[in-house]
């Protein structure tokens, strides 16, 4: 498993649906200046996956709120996720999900982020948060049956925008309203000093 953080995201260009129509050439680069969440599932039209695609849309807001542009990606063609789009939740479909959908369909976005489970053409459940400069900042892979954390995608995209913002690094679990600390060794006393005190 390729480790990509640090490390400028891979370009692509692709179909993706959204809303109803498909986009011809979607690609990543024009995200350019927005924080980008990419997540990668391993099919339309199975179990887990709607589970993750409608929590995303659930949060959609708060990621616009944070200047972050969600993007699904699966190995399906773009037509496969129209038809998915078109499908209501009642029936294990996406209806109502709004942010794109890209289509993997030769496979090469998988394997340029080293997410691709070759033996069986589809993907691990990856997560990439990608900052306005197009850099890897944070990644996570799932094995096919563990739904992801929605709530710690944005925790990851609060993380980083608080540190571009303040310059200050954020400890465990660390959520907005919490200590940061400086990283220093003076910084780390300082911290255990504020959340030891009761």
């Amino acid at each position: 498993m390729s480790v990509l953080v640090g490390k400028k995201a891979p370009e692509f260009a692709a179909k993706a649906a959204q809303e109803g129509r498909i986009i011809e050439n979607f690609t990543l680069s024009s995200f350019r200046g927005q924080y980008v969440v990419l997540f990668f599932y391993p099919l339309d039209f199975t179990f887990v996956c709607p589970t993750e695609l409608h929590a995303f849309q659930e949060r959609r807001n708060e990621f616009r709120k944070r200047n972050a542009q969600v993007i699904g990606c699966s190995v399906d063609s773009a037509y496969s996720h129209l038809a998915w789009l078109n499908t209501p939740k009642s029936k294990g479909g996406i209806q109502g999900v709004e942010y794109p959908i890209v289509s993997d369909i030769n496979k090469t976005i998988s394997k340029d982020y080293d997410v691709l489970i070759p033996h069986e053409g589809i993907s691990y459940r990856g997560l990439f948060l990608i900052d306005r400069e197009g850099i890897v900042r944070h990644q996570v892979v799932n094995d096919l049956p563990l739904g992801r954390s929605v709530d710690e995608a944005l925790r990851m995209l609060d993380s980083l925008i608080y540190f571009e913002q303040n310059g200050e690094v954020c400890p465990a679990n660390w959520q907005v309203g919490k200590h940061s600390l400086k990283p220093t060794h003076e910084g780390i006393q300082q911290y255990f000093a504020l959340i030891t005190v009761k």
